[in-house]
């Protein structure tokens, strides 16, 4: 077996790392998971096969994170607008400026909500995933490992 030994210098290891932590740029602006990844791997990928990389890897899981919460959402956000919307009058809505649910029933939606739930609760688990798979790429490339997110889509090679 071939095992090719890197040196890496902590400029590359340390701007890889950051590809990664810039995917917490999500909780400071929207799409900043994407922004500031793309940012700093544009800028650096020339510089380092390892930051090119790792910088693909950030925007690959994020690009899959990205389709899986649309999937998801797919999911709930009818399974939701059916269930309550469907037992809305709107037309005392209109004239009486009142919003009332009449014969909201859940026995009668009970798959659709099951169905919801579950979609909230996958998407709820992708987040948290996501949250301590960042983390863990950036330790491991911290410390000169090139790091794989799992169930990841592919996008760029």
């Amino acid at each position: 077996y071939y095992i090719q030994i890197m040196m890496l210098t902590n400029t590359e290891k340390n701007w890889a790392t950051v590809t990664h932590i810039g995917a917490f740029g999500q909780y400071l602006f929207p799409f900043g998971n994407f922004v500031i990844p793309i940012i700093i791997w544009s800028s650096k990928k020339n510089e380092s096969e390892f930051i090119d990389n790792n910088g693909k890897q950030c925007i690959n899981f994020q690009l899959s994170v990205f389709l899986y919460s649309l999937i998801l959402g797919a999911i709930f956000v009818p399974a939701f607008f059916i269930t309550f919307l469907s037992h809305v009058t709107f037309n005392e809505l209109i004239h009486d400026k009142h919003f009332i649910v009449q014969d909201l029933n859940f026995s009668d939606n009970i798959g659709l909500i099951t169905t919801g739930a579950i979609a909230i609760f996958f998407l709820v688990c992708l987040k948290i995933a996501e949250f301590f798979l960042i983390i863990q790429a950036a330790v491991k490339t911290a410390n000169g490992e090139n790091y794989s997110y799992p169930l990841t889509i592919k996008f760029m090679k």
